[in-house]
């Protein structure tokens, strides 16, 4: 994939992940993540709003695991 193929699926993925319920921004989690990563490898700079989103997405992914243990 092209590099501008990447990174306008990245900013595609971004958008739904913002309008999106939380437990469809956990599902796509994984994928924007592989995403930022391939981006990182084909040499792309990553820009920090999605570096912060995907840390966010990982820290609510965290959370929602604990959320479920039970006590």
């Amino acid at each position: 994939m092209r590099t501008e193929d990447l990174k306008r699926k990245a900013e595609n993925l971004e958008q739904m992940i913002a309008k999106a319920e939380p437990e469809r921004r956990l599902a796509l989690q994984p994928q924007f993540s592989e995403l930022l990563e391939r981006m990182k490898s084909a040499g792309q700079t990553v820009p920090n709003r999605m570096r912060d989103l995907d840390a966010a997405l990982i820290e609510e992914a965290i959370e929602a695991r604990f959320d479920n243990m039970p006590v």
